[in-house]
């Protein structure tokens, strides 16, 4: 069962800062007006006894100190930058296993939390940007890809593992054997757009069927990831929940932002592991 853990950040500083709201509405003036009685009618006050008569209760006491932290987190995860951590090779070379990214949530607009809705123009994405979204067919799920086709692009991947984008060829230079790979997997340099970053292709898997082609509806986006032989991405996506011209397009409405950095690497999280920060620098 997966946890929405933006759902309940909101119920979180909701609850908070009602406690908050109640405290200051009602609860501290009434201890104020109790500690100005029990003043009025002794000579000297007990310290002790003012201290009680004042004291807030714990789950307020929990609530206004919980809040602001919440809050701050809320604000920095909904609308500023939001970590997550790469679960698979699909992004391969650029990205590995165990990295931890960040995320611009700004990038492509501003969006309200758990309901999604764009509220904000800001930008959109461009082609070669490496975009967390969440999953069509599984929107519980984040899937992180790099944008390959616009609205209204026609995008063609050939049964030679070459990339065509409204006709045009995306170019790749050789850049040599993968490491370790004995041959058996090669990178390659690729550049669409501006963005200038290396693919990972399997020299002996064929997947795809010769000539298949896609046009991207309005409003949807072509994602692939670089580990072109290893990645589960529009080319392959079949939900009959979803209309047919519409199978392996990511709607806006499911955009999550646009990945920027990583920050660290921790591909096996166990205490005799530590953390390494060796691929730490900006995604391309």
């Amino acid at each position: 069962m997966s946890i929405n853990f933006p759902l309940l950040l909101v119920i979180a500083v909701a609850v908070c800062g009602l406690l908050a709201l109640v405290d200051l509405v009602a609860l501290a003036p009434r201890r104020r007006a109790a500690i100005a009685a029990y003043s009025a009618q002794v000579g000297e006050p007990d310290p002790e006894t003012l201290e009680r008569l004042d004291k807030e209760p714990l789950l307020v006491e929990y609530g206004k100190s919980f809040f602001p932290v919440l809050a701050i987190v809320l604000i920095l995860r909904s609308f500023l930058v939001e970590p997550f951590q790469i679960p698979s090779g699909s992004m391969k070379p650029t990205l590995e296993v165990g990295d931890f990214i960040l995320v611009n949530k700004f990038a492509y607009g501003i969006r309200l939390p758990v309901i999604d809705t764009k509220v904000i123009e800001i930008g959109d994405p461009q082609r070669g940007d490496v975009m967390v979204f969440r999953y069509p067919s599984e929107p519980e799920i984040n899937y992180i890809k790099r944008v390959i086709g616009l609205p209204g692009d026609t995008i063609n991947y050939s049964s030679d593992k070459q990339l065509f984008v409204n006709g045009q060829l995306v170019a790749d230079t050789l850049i040599g054997e993968e490491p370790g790979t004995l041959g058996s997997a090669v990178l390659y340099g690729e550049k669409l757009g501006e963005v200038e970053y290396q693919i990972r292709k399997e020299m002996k898997r064929y997947r795809i069927e010769p000539n298949r082609e896609w046009k991207v509806p309005a409003g949807h986006y072509f994602m692939m990831g670089d580990n072109r032989d290893n990645s589960n991405d529009s080319r392959y996506w079949n939900d009959p929940k979803i209309p047919k011209d519409l199978l392996g397009m990511v709607p806006d409405r499911n955009i999550v932002g646009k990945a920027f950095a990583v920050w660290m690497s921790w591909p096996d999280p166990k205490p005799r592991n530590l953390p390494n920060f060796s691929r730490v620098g900006l995604i391309h």
